[in-house]
């Protein structure tokens, strides 16, 4: 009883094992999707994120998708030590300045969106990305300033521009200035058109709130990941205001493209021909193989 007794020490709730002693499966190395499948979380990486058996599409933010899409993961990025400020003084359960600090920590990022500029199948583009993780991808002053500096960059080196949206919407605790973003972006997005740049817009899980009002639905074609949630209001908000029921699968991609809000629906296996085949067609390059 002895040897026993110093692994468990039995109390009056039960056995409890000192905290120090205690041996925790290691995490993640399996992931279970939402449909029951469970792959090993090596193959999934491979599988680009997404699950093999039955195709869903793991959330992956900025740096999966430059490691998907730019060539040997090279890129160069832009504006990366740009921060938020808080003109507004802003505070509900924190303050908004601890909010920034928490989730900088947590995420490694500085805000909720990362600018790249590289090659892709050999051909420079930039690519603005979204991170969920920063706060729900809400889209603040620095959301804003980062993709039209983004813009203006491909304007200069005359690059087509890639946005990946992935967004809960305007960031509240920014106000106003967060929703002078929507038309500070959907202007120099037609200064891109006006000098006559592709640009490709990714709806991902999810597209909402100012983000999907905004640059997420002017691209010059509108794109999407399976199974997408794309929208201005959620389903359960936009039920509870109705009071009706909703369409089987409304706001997924799917539902969206039978709308007429989105052009082609792709998986993320095959994004990167993708992009590069609707480049090569709109610029008159010679279709690769």
């Amino acid at each position: 009883m002895d040897n026993m007794s110093s692994w468990f020490k039995r109390k009056e709730k039960g056995i409890q094992t000192s905290t120090e002693q205690k041996k925790d499966t290691p995490r993640g190395l399996w992931y279970k999707s939402p449909t029951g499948k469970i792959v090993e979380s090596e193959e999934l990486a491979k599988n680009f994120y997404v699950s093999p058996e039955d195709g869903y599409h793991v959330r992956i933010g900025s740096k999966e998708y430059f490691e998907i899409l730019f060539d040997d993961n090279k890129f160069t990025e832009l504006d990366a030590k740009l921060t938020s400020k808080d003109p507004l003084k802003f505070e509900d359960t924190k303050k908004y300045v601890d909010r920034l600090k928490a989730a900088q920590k947590k995420t490694g990022l500085k805000d909720a969106v990362r600018t790249g500029v590289g090659n892709s199948l050999g051909k420079s583009i930039v690519i603005c990305c979204m991170d969920f993780n920063f706060i729900g991808g809400s889209m603040g002053s620095v959301v804003g300033e980062k993709i039209a500096r983004g813009i203006d960059h491909a304007i200069k080196k005359k690059m087509p521009f890639l946005m990946i949206s992935k967004s809960g919407g305007a960031r509240m605790m920014e106000a106003a200035l967060s929703l002078m973003q929507l038309a500070k972006t959907s202007a120099k997005l037609a200064q891109l058109a006006e000098a006559g740049l592709p640009y490709i817009s990714l709806c991902t899980d999810p597209t909402t709130g100012g983000t999907t009002a905004s640059y997420a639905m002017l691209g010059d074609i509108n794109i999407s990941e399976p199974g997408a949630l794309i929208g201005f209001a959620g389903p359960r908000i936009v039920k509870d205001f109705t009071g009706k029921d909703l369409p089987e699968g409304f706001q997924t991609a799917e539902f969206v493209k039978e709308q007429g809000f989105l052009d082609f629906i792709v998986h993320r296996g095959e994004l990167k021909k993708k992009i590069n085949l609707y480049i090569d067609l709109i610029q008159n390059n010679p279709i690769r193989s």
